[in-house]
């Protein structure tokens, strides 16, 4: 067995020296970062005189992070996904939405009319834009939604989304206290639905104002994520939300990056996946989001999701 260790600063850089010293047939036994980049253990059966086959688009890559042998397809490797899903994504492209169903956790998008709809997540996540978009599709379903924001802190987030509402013809509340947001959800019709619209939160640090305003109205956090967040960044972050009380996922860009990984760690850590959000249109900036969908968009790319957009 010819075992070898490769530096490089990323994973990419370390994968073409593997392939070009040990062939395709190599074994990844370790991988850990390291000052600089990236440090890979691989090994390979055989002598010096084999010559290495070259790698096909379709031939997997044999990863082993930990325990047993699991093989990766080049095209989700890319995705830079966290470790604790090499388990889900290995084995033949053709099954990847079963096991990506049997992994990860999928739920309706919450209609706001039996709870109220909080929309939280990072600083810049979309959150504004998400939210017009869901009092969009409320409206052409025929149920125009009460809209409320808490969000008076952020320079022109008011503004932003009174901007959507009064294309929609729709009043938007301002309420960013807990006694405010009730007497905002006093003026709800029965069987209205109601979004609500938040400033951005690290969950890492003390969220006192947005548990009490969740608390006040009841609400069902709907988490929204930036698709091209750092996979252990986005981990961190769906976490720190579910320790919030939040079940539910929305992310926003999946049209943009080119990597899932960070959409996969939140995932992973819990956050079932609903719709994704895509374009900048509130009219039709929704697409579902299911095992089969969201195995296309790792495979394909974006065009995957954009004739489903809603």
């Amino acid at each position: 067995m010819r075992l070898r260790v490769f530096r490089a600063s990323d994973m990419r850089e370390a994968m073409a020296l593997l392939r070009a010293e040990l062939g395709a047939e190599a074994v990844i036994l370790d991988t850990r970062r390291v000052a600089g980049g990236i440090e890979l253990t691989a090994a390979r059966e055989g002598g010096r005189g084999e010559a290495a086959p070259p790698l096909g688009q379709d031939e997997p890559l044999l990863i082993l992070p930990s325990g047993p042998g699991r093989a990766l397809p080049p095209q989700l490797h890319w995705h830079r996904p966290p470790e604790a899903l090499f388990g889900t994504l290995a084995g033949p492209v053709e099954g990847l939405a079963e096991r990506l169903a049997a992994r990860l956790r999928f739920a309706p998008l919450p209609d706001g009319m039996t709870r109220p709809v909080m929309l939280i997540g990072p600083p810049g996540a979309g959150k504004t834009l998400t939210c017009a978009k869901l009092a969009t599709q409320a409206l052409l379903s025929g149920r125009p939604p009460l809209v409320v924001t808490t969000d008076d802190a952020r320079a022109g987030a008011t503004e932003q989304l009174a901007a959507f509402t009064r294309l929609l013809h729709l009043p938007l509340i301002v309420a960013p206290k807990p006694a405010m947001l009730l007497k905002a959800l006093a003026r709800r019709v029965p069987g209205q639905p109601v979004l609500i619209d938040s400033a951005g939160q690290d969950p890492r640090l003390p969220a006192p104002a947005l548990v009490a305003l969740l608390a006040a109205a009841e609400a069902e956090p709907l988490v929204v994520l930036p698709a091209g967040l750092d996979a252990e960044e986005a981990a961190a972050l769906a976490t720190g939300f579910a320790g919030l009380g939040a079940g539910l996922m929305l992310p926003s860009r999946l049209d943009l990056p080119a990597r899932l990984g960070g959409v996969l760690a939140a995932a992973g850590a819990g956050l079932a996946l609903t719709v994704a959000g895509i374009g900048r249109s509130p009219a039709d900036g929704l697409a579902p989001l299911d095992p089969g969908r969201l195995a296309a968009r790792l495979l394909n790319g974006p065009a995957a999701l954009r004739e489903d957009a809603a």
